[in-house]
């Protein structure tokens, strides 16, 4: 069989490890590569992916893009707001035929509505093209590690997903201080805003997934954020974090089935790990409550090359990402969805008798 071809959307640090990950398989065939920026614009994509030389020039245009014949978009845009800011790119690229596996949300379009299902299913149908959001978290924690541990229970009352993230190595100020929301004021994020907006949509997708998928029906998705100040001048990879500033965003939401808050996901990125509240935490704790109770924590190794400039982290969210090529490419046109196999789904109420 001929190998799929691949066009790489975007060269931030997940997409030059994705980017690495085509070239270096001999199943996948590099195409195409996108870029935001003029500086990287022209140059071959080994350059970029420091790899060899591959033939394949970086463009910003679209046009170009698509005229290289993908069969697969690699789509690692940095996530941006609003959440629906890179609806139109994808769904171009669904239209043109090509198969898009994106990082930059669009996990569950169902939990928002039908509107925005059929926008996205629209697009694929006109294109017969298919398209899967996926990474770490949303994508794998949620989806598949915590349902599949459902399936273990006789009894569930409750699951909680716990994300600590030692956020002090990301590197791109930008994603730091305006999309992660640190360095600025803590009324800003306490009193609402953009960013508890643009996260509340990313992570209902991954609580709706999950409540569908175990057969719940969700009266109610409600926020419980908490904003920490930072406890003292911080010198991070993106630079100075001022004491009192935001050093910690817990953002958390329960989704309520029954009048009880069935499903909890909270979602912990610090600049200060060494916190009490932080420090000794797993990166991911799942926890089933239910008859067997069970937990389970999920924890990165760094690589050991000391030469690697590619963290444990940005393998961690390429990985599903590339994973995903050859499944996405043969599936049929439409929204992917990933199989779950047994999860935990309450038995059926008993068939009412008829009184004879």
């Amino acid at each position: 069989m001929r190998p799929v071809r691949v066009a790489q959307w975007a060269t931030g640090a997940i997409g030059k490890t994705c980017l690495r990950g085509v070239i270096d398989r001999p199943d996948l065939e590099l195409v195409g590569l996108h870029v935001y920026s003029d500086r990287k614009a022209g140059r071959d994509a080994g350059d970029i992916a420091r790899r060899g030389h591959t033939g394949v020039t970086a463009t910003r245009s679209v046009d170009e893009l698509l005229a290289t014949g993908p069969d697969v978009v690699l789509h690692t845009p940095r996530l941006q707001v609003p959440y629906e800011t890179h609806d139109a790119d994808i769904c171009r690229l669904l239209r043109a035929g090509v198969d898009v596996v994106t990082t930059a949300g669009h996990h569950f379009p169902r939990a928002h509505g039908p509107e925005r299902e059929a926008m996205f299913l629209d697009a694929c149908h006109a294109g017969g093209s298919t398209l899967y959001g996926v990474g770490i978290s949303p994508g794998v924690v949620g989806e598949r590690l915590a349902l599949a541990l459902t399936g273990v229970s006789v009894d569930l009352d409750a699951v909680e997903i716990d994300e600590v993230l030692d956020a002090r190595r990301m590197p791109d100020p930008d994603f730091v201080f305006r999309v992660m929301g640190m360095g600025g004021p803590v009324e800003a994020l306490d009193t609402g805003g953009e960013l508890p907006v643009l996260y509340g949509k990313l992570y209902r997708e991954t609580l709706l997934f999950m409540a569908e998928r175990m057969g719940l029906v969700v009266e109610d998705v409600v926020p419980d954020h908490r904003v920490v100040p930072a406890s003292r001048d911080l010198q991070v990879a993106a630079g100075e974090i001022e004491a009192g500033t935001v050093g910690s965003t817990e953002w958390r939401w329960h989704a309520v089935v029954g009048g009880r808050r069935v499903l909890s996901l909270s979602i912990i990125w610090t600049m200060e790990p060494d916190l009490p509240d932080y420090a000794g935490r797993d990166e991911w704790t799942v926890r089933v409550h239910g008859r067997p109770g069970v937990v389970m924590t999920l924890n990165l190794v760094e690589p050991e090359d000391p030469t690697s400039r590619t963290t444990a982290a940005q393998f961690v969210t390429a990985g599903p990402v590339l994973r995903a090529v050859v499944p996405v490419h043969e599936a049929p046109p439409g929204i992917f969805e990933p199989p779950v196999f047994g999860p935990y789904r309450p038995a059926p109420a008993p068939a009412l008798q008829e009184t004879p």
